[in-house]
């Protein structure tokens, strides 16, 4: 949640932090702000809504400096407003902060605060600590960094926080724990950022910064310490990313964009670890874990949202293949239960950012508890990446879409390919079935451009149902989360309500709903369910519902009983989630782009949850 941008050196400042903040939008855009500093001149400019009305409210008024902050904001506490949007001032006026994050015990700090007769200008947690650290360090006659130092041992919560102050012009100090921060390094300037796009046109290099680390920031100098003041050497790393790939390329949206990418990504995937016709599998972070998965009582899946439906798809392949006991949580219920984590528990991590809160802190946990963590993450450097103990990337690249569509499939990817090399080591897979799924797993790049040749079939389709007010997905098997996952991207992107459920519970209740206005997108593939999904799509058609079917290609029966059909290449029932959700994907965009919705940035929603 929340993009905050910084820049230090001999460029204007302003200009750098406006293009970074609409390159971090997809994390918030409720409001946006800058601070600047020239020479001892601190000036703050903010608006609600997104940049480009920042941009139009600031017009031609002053913003020189080489030294400033940005902030893009999805709101958690105080609703978005002027007031409320980063940057803050300090009762002082002599320091602008901004944060991502959450401040758990602001409330207490605040009360402390009001008793030494503080004003508040805004509603925000963030607005209380940059006037604690200010108390502290009028209080202790001490720098900033100090302040900052003592303060944020005070603080309980998630937080990135850049602070920059009239007294050091070229410097900004920043520290974060649990929120993600980068700082890009170049000849005499350094760039932060949440992620890694606001510097990639000016550096390849940069340094991620780790919890309770805390950085002073100048042109010249990059100096990173713990809470302790004891410093520690910058690791710096080399970006493996160009900037072609944060960009829309000719598509209208980067959703769009993003979805015509997975035959491509699909296949980056596999590349250089699946060899189909030697009959390998190559994965390095998962082959030293190896012995301890296959002795693992159980797996149990965390994730949060899309990748939760990618674990529900591996649960299936898992148990499957490898025959081996799986639990799928959601990650935010499974923090706050006290659940039974035996030593050698194999936990995986599924999170497209790796910096997902919920999954952050149930790892930590599990990990404190003997589990074993193996992240399958998208962001190499992440968090989570660095705090398991193996893993795999779905190098899938960066998705700007809020809603994820790439991402998924790539960790589909993944997983599967992680189930048949334990199954295949372990000898629960025979020789024939596993070098059967490797060439039904190398194929599946050109199934799924396939299906996107056919796009104009899936438009027609979404302007003929983008009035609904409601829509029922369902599937069985493993197409039962791929129902979950339509029917959640058609909630994100076009605002509809809409319902994933398996095919067989429809008669527990859900039917309840169906009449003619009813679309029913029945996920039919064909598999060993099929004949009994035949007969739920009977059901609804006997009710009056719309039927939209995805179909295997050539399924006559299917066809017959679906007002509409999305046809998908034959595939073995484990890949076939990988092409049934690719229809799904661009039914809710096209619907979304019909109904006038921001696909990229849908309302109330961000890219990356870092906050609880």
């Amino acid at each position: 949640m929340c993009g905050i941008v910084g820049y230090t050196g001999t460029r204007d400042a302003y200009p750098v932090i406006v293009k970074g903040l609409k390159r971090l939008e997809y994390r918030g855009y409720d409001s946006a702000g800058v601070a600047l500093l020239h020479k001892d001149q601190l000036k703050i400019y903010k608006k609600k809504g997104k940049v480009a009305d920042m941009e139009e409210a600031i017009g031609t008024k002053n913003v020189e400096g080489t030294t400033g902050i940005g902030h893009t904001r999805w709101a958690t506490h105080g609703e978005p407003s002027d007031k409320n949007a980063h940057p803050h001032l300090s009762k002082s006026g002599t320091i602008a902060m901004i944060h991502n994050g959450i401040i758990e015990n602001y409330a207490q700090l605040k009360n402390e605060l009001l008793k030494k007769g503080y004003e508040f200008s805004s509603d925000t947690d963030t607005e209380v600590l940059l006037n604690f650290i200010d108390e502290i360090r009028q209080q202790n006659d001490c720098t900033l960094e100090e302040a900052v130092r003592i303060a944020l041992k005070r603080v309980t919560g998630a937080y990135v926080i850049l602070l920059i102050e009239t007294a050091n012009p070229d410097t900004i100090i920043a520290a974060r724990k649990g929120s993600p921060l980068v700082i890009g390094v170049g000849k005499n300037e350094h760039f932060l950022g949440s992620d890694a796009s606001p510097m990639l046109e000016y550096t390849k290099e940069v340094v991620y910064i780790n919890d309770y680390e805390l950085a002073i920031v100048r042109p010249d100098q990059l100096i990173l310490k713990n809470l302790g003041n004891e410093s520690i050497t910058p690791y710096v790393q080399k970006l493996d990313l160009e900037l072609a790939a944060i960009e829309k390329g000719g598509f209208d949206h980067f959703m769009l964009k993003e979805i015509f990418e997975q035959p491509q990504t699909i296949f980056d995937c596999m590349r250089g670890r699946l060899n189909a016709v030697n009959g390998t599998i190559t994965m390095a972070g998962i082959q030293q874990y190896a012995e301890q998965i296959i002795n693992a009582n159980r797996i149990i899946i965390i994730a949060c949202g899309t990748s939760w439906h990618a674990g529900l798809v591996a649960e299936y392949i898992f148990e499957e293949l490898c025959r081996i006991n799986v639990e799928v949580e959601y990650a935010s219920e499974f923090r706050y239960r006290n659940p039974i984590i035996n030593k050698g528990d194999v936990i995986l991590a599924v999170s497209q950012s790796g910096e997902t809160a919920d999954t952050l802190v149930a790892i930590e946990k599990a990990k404190e508890k003997g589990a074993i963590i193996l992240g399958v993450v998208n962001v190499v450097g992440s968090s989570i990446a660095r705090i398991s103990h193996g893993g795999a990337y779905t190098h899938a690249g960066p998705e700007i879409g809020v809603a994820s569509t790439k991402a998924f499939t790539a960790q589909l990817v993944v997983l599967t390919m992680i189930a048949l090399k334990i199954a295949y080591i372990k000898g629960s897979i025979d020789e024939n079935r596993y070098k059967k799924l490797l060439l039904e797993l190398d194929a599946i790049p050109e199934k799924v451009a396939w299906i996107l040749n056919h796009h104009e079939q899936i438009k027609t389709i979404a302007q003929k149902y983008k009035d609904a007010r409601d829509f029922l997905y369902l599937g069985r098997g493993y197409n039962f989360p791929v129902a979950l996952e339509g029917a959640l991207k058609l909630k994100e992107i076009s605002y509809i309500h809409a319902e994933g459920y398996p095919a067989a519970e429809m008669k527990h209740g859900p039917i309840a709903l169906v009449d003619e206005q009813l679309p029913v997108v029945f996920i039919a593939s064909r598999d060993a369910f099929h004949e009994k999904i035949i007969s739920n799509m009977q059901e609804i058609k006997a009710r009056k519902g719309k039927v939209i079917g995805i179909i295997t290609e050539g399924d006559e029966t299917s066809k017959a009983l679906c007002d509409d059909f999305i046809s998908i290449p034959e595939a073995d029932e484990i890949v076939a989630p990988m092409l049934a959700v690719v229809p799904l994907q661009l039914l809710s965009y096209y619907i979304g782009v019909a109904k006038d919705c921001n696909v990229d940035q849908p309302r109330n929603l961000a890219k990356s949850v870092t906050v609880e």
